[in-house]
């Protein structure tokens, strides 16, 4: 089985969401307003004078023990052979234990449909050797996608899947590579949303 994974680079993302909304515009996520299996949070760190800002894109992370699977009842979350965590909306029927369990808020229940959706890695695009849309999307080249250890190769032993923000990694083993800016990883940063 392989294992994909997503890199993101913290120190060059400005926070334009055009991973998220090009996410959006190709999944078209169902119409539903609010739904994003992207998306780009930007966070404060520090007390005054002494702050500092960075900002968080990420989505499904594909994880090697999903919690989404462990905890689906029917079998709609799978994890396929290319190592991503993907989703059969036929036998889906909206339980959401897959939306309660998953520490990263991944899956999203479509109400309109009655079943939930995800990020499933472009696999439309991937499977022709293509870049997922938001890869391909992104102005300051900030992410990239593909195998783990090749990821891990081109961008070096540094990079991180634990932030302040994020999940304890050790609970699912996100396949997220994120080269992070120091602030964020900090034990005493005091974060916000904005």
């Amino acid at each position: 089985m392989g294992r994909k994974a997503f890199y993101f680079d913290m120190t060059a993302c400005i926070g334009c969401k055009t991973c998220q909304m090009a996410c959006k515009d190709k999944m078209e996520q169902d119409y539903e307003p609010g739904v994003f299996y992207r998306h780009v949070d930007t966070y404060e760190t520090g007390k005054y004078p002494n702050v500092g800002r960075y900002n968080l894109s990420f989505g499904c992370n594909h994880c090697e023990n999903p919690a989404c699977v462990a905890s689906c009842p029917t079998g709609a979350m799978y994890k396929s052979e290319d190592g991503t965590v993907q989703h059969d909306d036929s036998v889906c029927i909206g339980c959401e234990t897959c939306v309660e369990s998953c520490p990263y808020k991944a899956p999203h229940l479509i109400a309109s449909l009655g079943i939930v959706h995800k990020c499933d890695a472009c696999r439309d695009r991937t499977e022709k050797g293509e870049n997922p849309m938001c890869v391909d999307a992104c102005v300051m080249r900030a992410l990239d996608f593909g195998e783990y250890d090749d990821l891990t190769a081109k961008y070096g032993d540094d990079l991180v899947s634990d932030l302040s923000v994020l999940p304890d990694s050790s609970m699912t083993t996100p396949n997220l590579l994120i080269k992070a800016r120091e602030i964020a990883v900090s034990e005493d940063a005091k974060q916000m949303m904005v």
